[in-house]
């Protein structure tokens, strides 16, 4: 009885999970892979992590103001100053995947011939086909302005429409409006309000997104978790973390590459 009582005392601190708090994109929680992702780290780890789900830009100035422990997020010029400003120590690479252009399924602008993501959106903008931008300065809204960048196009008009908001939003406005919109590949297949849309454009080399992890710098804040987030970098790049990465499917499709160097 004593011996039973000791044990039922003993578990709750054993099971007892470390929290620490990352900020990540809205297209990684909208992939789904956070659900496999979170309770492993748990298990093998003892670290909770806490998700703050926000678009790149923003979950990078939570961390300059120390308001996370790390960030998980894809925009390399972005993640490139965060580390030159003395932020992060360094960013990690972990795993990518593509951006596609989704559309409606009659392709109105005629862009899947085309020989570029830069060639399809000149299509779009010329026959000024809807087109939502998420414009929220997160990596998809990045890469997105990459493009028109490297299509020589400043969109305007009224058929470009920003709204603000993530993936998720903007995949769903795109859909009410009949309108392309640039979405992660994992978010579109993990999305299911599909109603007359499908991938107009892919396989643009330009199109690569690579996510990385950036540890926050505890030089400049002192109260971080720098334990914790060395600790989970360490399970990011192991093996167990490349086999759920790697093998996460939705519709038998993958959606990650695992990509870290050890």
């Amino acid at each position: 009885m004593i011996r039973a009582l000791a044990l039922a005392l003993l578990l709750p601190l054993a099971a007892a999970a470390e929290p620490m708090r990352m900020a990540v994109t809205t297209s990684f929680q909208n992939s789904g892979l956070a659900d496999i992702l979170l309770p492993a780290i748990a298990e093998e780890t003892g670290i909770e992590v806490q998700l703050v789900v926000v678009g790149t830009g923003q979950a990078l100035r939570l961390g300059a103001a120390g308001d996370v422990d790390a960030v998980l997020v894809h925009a390399r010029a972005a993640e490139a100053a965060f580390v030159a400003e003395g932020h992060a120590p360094h960013r990690r690479e972990i795993m990518y995947n593509d951006f596609v252009i989704v559309g409606p399924e009659d392709d109105p602008a005629a862009i899947a011939g085309a020989d570029s993501a830069a060639a399809a959106l000149t299509r779009i903008a010329e026959a000024e086909s809807p087109f939502v931008s998420r414009g929220d300065d997160s990596g998809t809204h990045k890469a997105e302005l990459s493009l028109w960048q490297a299509a020589d196009i400043v969109p305007d008009g009224d058929w470009y429409r920003p709204v603000g908001a993530g993936m998720g939003a903007a995949l769903n406005t795109a859909v009410g409006m009949g309108a392309y919109v640039l979405s992660d590949r994992a978010s579109w297949l993990n999305f299911g309000n599909r109603d007359g849309m499908a991938i107009a454009y892919q396989g643009d080399p330009a199109m690569f997104n690579q996510y990385a992890y950036l540890p926050i710098s505890a030089d400049k804040h002192t109260d971080l978790r720098a334990d914790l987030a060395a600790r989970l970098e360490e399970w990011l790049v192991s093996e167990s973390a490349e086999m759920l990465i790697d093998s996460y499917r939705v519709q038998g499709e993958r959606l990650f590459t695992f990509n870290a160097e050890r």
